[in-house]
């Protein structure tokens, strides 16, 4: 295997990293138990927590990201939140050990927080950290930031938020930053307010440079980051896409402040979970037990900073597996490791888009369905489904394959003919893609395809 990255140096760093922060590396049976020892394993069957070492939080290595509650459709036929589902599934969660939920006021068109109050408030309110944001994308009047800030309050039914996050910082750079947070005074009121009990701990989610990452990070000293979220999994480790920086990168300059991570999109959206199907032989050739999906959970859980890995556990079947994964985690070895770099470079070779189906570019003025579009287009990469030329052998059959499914997947007046480049979508996409120029390059696919040009 042709290495672009000596994996030796990853699990130097992460042992260097486990003796810096301390208690971060520690892996304790239960919230509140003891953090003293940094090599205690959870028994078998056990979750694996680790502890924050601002304030002692036992914080359970799999937290549940809340973007992904089960839909359902209600008397007039609007998409609603399944409140008996996502009920069961957080049951199921805290009596496995989970014990950090993280949402959004804007998560499933503002209906998150709610949804994920009510449940959570049937439970103790020491068994559990809630995690949730300052969302001011279009909005940010400190009027109106203080407002969804109390908002956020109610909707989850709480007197205080563990985890705050400033909302996907990076993409607009220190400028956007100062707009969104400085200039309406929101930093010194939430500083404030973290003061005051009713924010413990601190922090922001990132997308973006490095540039734009090391600018925030110069701001620790002023403003004391107590945690900071950013994107991790194997492929990103090196091979970030857009104009995202790289999670080697990331990770290694909080390590340097001792600042806890949480990880969000470990599996890139879901795209680690399905993989082509020749990678995913080689990953459950390695290890027939372990689902594809566990290889990218227990990447992003091996580096000793990494204080919690987010999952959006849409089905009872993907809790299961995750709880099985991180119960207790057991680290990658060198060689693993070294394997995923391998594999991290097969992925390269797929042309996909890096949409992870946040829905943050919805809804489209032109009513285009944006991730549906993208998404069936990368099943059909990763199936082997896509036409290359009229000269294949199979080219009949994947031309109407293709066209066939993508009638069913979406409805022609929300396919992507409809698109006219209005660009409104681009600075929503944490990812940074583009998204009118992908959009139109499976609209000529699909036309290529419908007169036989390929």
């Amino acid at each position: 295997m042709k290495q672009d990255i000596n994996r030796r140096e990853f699990l130097k760093t992460a042992g260097m990293t486990a003796a810096a922060i301390g208690g971060l590396g520690a892996i304790a049976g239960c919230k509140g138990g003891d953090s003293s020892s940094s090599s205690a394993t959870a028994e078998k069957g056990e979750m694996t927590y680790r502890t924050n070492p601002g304030n002692g939080d036992k914080v359970s290595i799999l937290g549940y990201g809340c973007m992904r509650w089960p839909m359902i459709k209600d008397d007039n036929g609007k998409d609603i939140i399944d409140q008996e589902t996502t009920n069961r599934l957080i049951d199921h969660a805290i009596e496995n050990g989970v014990n950090y939920f993280d949402t959004s006021p804007v998560y499933l068109q503002g209906q998150s927080e709610t949804a994920t109050g009510i449940a959570l408030k049937r439970h103790p309110r020491e068994s559990y950290y809630i995690a949730t944001k300052l969302s001011n994308f279009s909005n940010y009047s400190r009027e109106n930031s203080i407002l969804m800030y109390r908002k956020s309050f109610e909707n989850l039914q709480t007197d205080y938020i563990d985890y705050y996050l400033l909302h996907s910082l990076g993409g607009g750079g220190v400028e956007h930053f100062n707009d969104r947070y400085v200039k309406n005074g929101m930093m010194d009121f939430l500083m404030e307010e973290r003061k005051a009990g009713r924010i413990r701990n601190l922090g922001f989610s990132f997308h973006g440079n490095k540039e734009a990452f090391d600018a925030f990070l110069q701001m620790h000293e002023k403003y004391h980051w107590d945690f900071v979220q950013i994107q991790l999994n194997y492929v990103d480790w090196t091979h970030a896409g857009g104009r995202n920086a790289d999670a080697k990168y990331l990770q290694e300059e909080l390590d340097k402040r001792g600042i806890p991570s949480v990880i969000m999109e470990p599996l890139l959206g879901g795209r680690l979970s399905k993989v082509p199907q020749y990678v995913a032989d080689r990953l459950k050739e390695r290890n027939p037990e372990g689902s594809v999906a566990s290889w990218a959970f227990r990447f992003a859980g091996t580096h000793p900073g990494v204080m919690c890995v987010l999952s959006g556990m849409t089905y009872m079947e993907h809790l299961k597996d995750n709880l099985g994964t991180y119960s207790p985690l057991k680290p990658l070895n060198e060689e693993e490791l070294e394997f995923l770099e391998y594999i991290a470079d097969l992925m390269q070779k797929y042309p996909t888009v890096p949409c992870n189906d946040c829905k943050y570019c919805m809804p489209c003025p032109y009513g285009i369905d944006i991730p549906a579009i993208l998404l069936h287009y990368n099943k059909c990469v990763n199936a082997g489904e896509i036409a290359q030329s009229i000269e294949d052998e199979n080219y009949k059959a994947a031309r109407k394959a293709y066209l066939v499914s993508y009638d069913r997947a979406i409805p022609k007046l929300r396919q992507a003919a409809r698109c006219i480049g209005c660009n409104q979508c681009v600075e929503h996409c944490p990812q940074n893609i583009n998204i009118p120029r992908e959009i139109r390059r499976i609209d000529r696919y699909v036309e290529n395809l419908k007169q036989d040009k390929l």
